[in-house]
């Protein structure tokens, strides 16, 4: 065996809070008006498990949130209203990223996207503060304070790079003021935070700047990608990554979380990788990159939003190509990517992550329990153009009741792989609909029976591992091996 591990599942685990499915990411606030998009987030609310849906530009001039007519401002909440009540409609709350500028109120011209929001401080905060007041209050009337309450209220996206936020640092800090001062002054107990950075940036900054000017910071919030900071000028994402490090989100997420100094930490994006036309993004390496990246975070983050839920999202334009590497864990046409069955495997772990022995180069393993089954989940992944082979992996665990049943779920090249079908197909851009019904079939999980030794209370499992796959097993111990695991998270 290459590859061996071993975990002792009569030692204390540790307390795995389902972090991951606080939150999701999304395009911008006019795509949650389609119908298509709906349907997309009611399937991964109800599958997937995820709560709160994050996006830009509620306050665009796009969904007509303030404008100025005939000199005079009018607020309609009219659209905000109808999107905030289909997402309360089937169990999902707003994870409210307060952008972009309403022109009205912008000191400048300068815009982002397709759509053009507006990226510019507000030429008078007074009057931003009064429409924070108003939208916040309005919903609070609306809604009720005691599920506004349930809501976070994030000010602004990354305004620490120009293309976000012409400003200075200190006018994003005088944003946050006003906009946390208003929200508080409708009811203290509402979340809000900041900075919205991306690559962890301005963290110790916010901290002090809040706590120096004594202003609330319900959670701090910023985003990060394996290819920040990454390779040289004009490199390709491939590049990038291969100039990347194996576990650099966990590393980054570790100093975040000490750089917050107690206040719960949130990423608000992340993903394999920031390019909205990543190839990878639609095969089984977005998978194990998921699952390794997300149990690596464990115990540093209170939420971690994965960007994004649908590739119905037009940045830059909506494209038509089934698999174009857009970020979304659904395609187009609704077509689960391999990073989507990623997120399916992991709702179905349990709470108690039980400490686990071994390494190798490209695989890892943990162990997790609860509701009488133990699960054994294992990724073989490597960064692009590093070395990475089928390997042999050997898992045994001690203490262990002899299980009822075993199965095994993969995903990997021939598992869970809808491009692969695709491709087959010969990579038509618009698939008929018998096409499209055989590529919801080549998305699917398949769960098999798993062969495993039991010996004198030692449970061993032996498989191989494809590159860039993704396994779980799951032992049904029938009231053998259930314990409580320590240090549970509110």
């Amino acid at each position: 065996m290459n590859a061996r591990f071993e975990c002792d599942l009569a030692a204390d685990s540790t307390y795995l809070l389902h972090f991951w499915e606080h939150s999701v990411g999304s395009d911008h606030a006019p795509m949650a008006l389609r119908a298509d998009w709906r349907g997309q987030l009611r399937r991964v609310h109800d599958e997937l498990g995820f709560r709160h849906v994050r996006f830009h530009g509620i306050l665009s001039d796009e969904l007509g949130t303030l404008l100025r007519e005939q000199d005079e401002l009018v607020y309609s909440f009219f659209n905000a209203d109808s999107i905030v009540d289909f997402l309360l409609s089937i169990g999902v709350r707003p994870f409210v990223e307060l952008s972009f500028m309403p022109t009205t109120l912008s000191s400048g011209d300068t815009t982002v996207f397709k759509y053009r929001g507006n990226v510019t401080p507000p030429r008078d905060y007074r009057q931003w503060a009064t429409l924070i007041t108003r939208l916040v209050g309005h919903w609070v009337e609306r809604y009720g304070v005691a599920e506004v309450r349930r809501w976070f209220f994030e000010v602004w996206n990354e305004p620490d790079l120009k293309s976000f936020w012409t400003g200075s640092q200190a006018a994003y800090f005088e944003l946050y003021r006003q906009t946390v001062t208003a929200i508080k002054a409708i009811d203290e107990e509402l979340k809000v935070g900041g900075p919205a950075s991306s690559g962890n940036a301005w963290i110790p900054g916010f901290v002090e700047f809040c706590r120096s000017h004594r202003l609330p910071a319900d959670f701090i919030s910023t985003h990060h990608y394996p290819t920040d900071a990454f390779g040289e000028p004009g490199d390709d994402t491939e590049t990038q990554l291969s100039k990347s490090r194996r576990s650099v989100l966990r590393d980054e997420a570790t100093v975040a979380h000490q750089q917050a100094d107690g206040i719960p930490l949130y990423y608000t994006e992340w993903s394999s990788s920031s390019n909205p036309r990543d190839p990878l993004h639609d095969e089984p390496y977005a998978a194990a990159f998921i699952v390794k990246t997300v149990l690596e975070a464990n115990g540093l983050v209170s939420g971690y939003s994965y960007w994004t839920f649908s590739d119905i999202f037009a940045e830059n334009y909506l494209p038509s190509v089934p698999f174009h590497g857009g970020f979304g864990l659904l395609n187009l046409h609704g077509i689960a990517k391999p990073a989507y069955r990623a997120f399916e495997l992991l709702r179905g772990l349990g709470t108690g992550l039980v400490p686990t022995a071994g390494s190798h180069s490209t695989v890892d393993v943990w162990v997790v329990t609860g509701n009488d089954v133990v699960t054994v989940v294992c990724t073989n992944w490597a960064l692009p153009r590093h070395p990475i082979a089928h390997e042999r992996v050997r898992v045994r665990l001690t203490n262990a009741t002899e299980p009822s049943a075993v199965t095994i779920e993969r995903i990997d090249s021939r598992h869970a792989n809808a491009k692969n079908e695709w491709r087959k197909f010969g990579e038509p851009e618009y698939p008929t609909a018998e096409q499209i019904d055989q590529l919801h079939r080549a998305s699917t999980l398949v769960t098999q029976s798993q062969r495993y030794e039991y010996l004198d209370g030692a449970l061993t499992f032996a498989f191989v591992m494809p590159p860039q796959g993704v396994a779980v097993l799951s032992a049904q111990m029938n009231g053998g091996n259930r314990h409580t695991p320590a240090g549970r998270a509110s």
